[in-house]
């Protein structure tokens, strides 16, 4: 796993500019959940509203809530298609999201309506710049 400035950001993943991350399944589907630079910043998360199991969704749009200690903020769909599951354990435990945000805390899995979508994703060499920009304008707002 990848660490950069602090944070684990796996290699294989693609990242949203709303820090969710990406992982493709070998069916064709992918796996949707929020990165660890998220899960630092926000702190404990308390709450999770869920899309529903069959929804479309499309890509940039909200289709959740998160709330942490800190704030409430949007769930927002990196890609579009249809929501084949959703994780039901962070109905009870939200705080998984914080402890093992890419195994046990991801959100939902999707059929991606558009495969090209994921083209338009953070992966591989950008992640650490686009890491290090986010980073920069969290400070910012300080």
């Amino acid at each position: 796993m990848a660490v950069y400035h602090g944070y684990d950001m796996p290699d294989e993943l693609y990242y949203h500019g709303e820090h969710a991350w990406v992982r493709k399944e070998d069916d064709g589907n992918v796996t949707i959940g929020m990165n660890d630079f998220y899960q630092k910043t926000a702190g404990d998360t308390t709450y999770i509203d869920l899309p529903f199991e069959g929804d479309d969704v499309e890509a940039g749009e909200t289709c959740g809530k998160i709330q942490s200690a800190k704030w409430v903020g949007k769930f927002v769909a990196p890609l579009s298609g249809e929501v084949l599951e959703v994780n039901e354990d962070l109905e009870d435990d939200p705080t998984l999201i914080n402890t093992d945000p890419y195994g046990e805390g991801w959100i939902m899995k999707l059929e991606p309506s558009d495969e090209d979508e994921i083209d338009g994703l953070v992966h591989g060499g950008d992640v650490e710049s686009w890491l290090k920009q986010e980073i920069d304008d969290a400070e910012a707002k300080k």
